[in-house]
């Protein structure tokens, strides 16, 4: 699997990219990341430079993720998943849970949202699936109805434009066939929820969810942010990621 390093302080950083990004996900948190934070960003399977997971079923693409994880130089560390990266993470979580010092996963879905459910409805779905996201008009469209979901400045299906379509649409079959949140209720690391302030309801109700599936994972609200943390509030996120959750992480150490 491809990855990328920022860094190579003593705390290692793991970021798991979202459904239509690629390693650079991450890229807008590096001017904040202080000298004592190493980030490792990876490619998932079958995204940018990393080959497709030998079956598509969320465990194998887990598998591969955990392998690579295992080959880091590091003993442990804090795992990030963007979005539907949130949920890989929950898989790789059960696979390298030694390893792991907290999870903590941005703007993450609990459940199929029946918007997203359309386009997994035959080749009706994912002839609307590519009408939306692998027509540049879509985009465009898209992007403008969610308006209110996003920032001035932040586009929600840029990149779209950039993506293996089938790839992308294979993981939203994986994520559909894997929507029941209860499943997780044996993921016993420490978790983080942060969302943005102006993301979709669904996200905000799968907070409430996830809350009440592990009553002690931490909550954090992203102010101004849409679905797009990374892009619009990277200053408020990366003093979660990098200050807050670090700071807590060497005090249970030194406890």
């Amino acid at each position: 699997m491809l990855s990328k390093r920022y860094g190579s302080g003593p705390k290692t950083v793991v970021g798991l990219h979202g459904w239509a990004g690629d390693h650079r996900t991450f890229e807008p948190l590096e001017q904040f990341r202080p000298d004592s934070i190493s980030f490792w960003s990876l490619d998932l399977p079958g995204y940018g430079q990393s080959p497709a997971p030998g079956s598509w079923t969320l465990d194998a693409v887990a598998e591969q993720v955990a392998d690579a994880l295992r080959n880091l130089d590091r003993d442990r560390f804090t795992l990030v998943g963007n979005c539907s990266g949130a949920i890989v993470g929950l898989h790789v979580a059960r696979k390298v849970r030694e390893r792991i010092d907290r999870l903590v996963m941005i703007d993450p879905f609990a459940y199929m949202p029946w918007y997203f459910g359309l386009f997994l409805r035959g080749q009706f779905g994912r002839r609307a699936y590519d009408a939306t996201f692998a027509s540049r008009l879509g985009r465009t469209l898209t992007n403008s109805a969610l308006q209110h979901k996003r920032t001035v400045d932040s586009h929600l299906t840029s990149s779209f434009a950039k993506v293996n379509h089938d790839t992308v649409y294979r993981y939203l079959q994986m994520l559909d066939e894997n929507s029941n949140y209860r499943q997780f209720a044996d993921v016993d690391v420490p978790i983080t929820l942060i969302h943005g302030e102006r993301t979709f309801a669904a996200v905000k109700r799968s907070i409430d969810l996830w809350s009440i599936l592990w009553p002690l994972a931490e909550r954090y609200e992203l102010r101004g942010a849409g679905h797009l943390p990374l892009e619009e509030t990277p200053q408020q996120l990366a003093s979660i990621l990098f200050d807050t959750l670090c700071e807590k992480q060497l005090k249970a150490e030194v406890a």
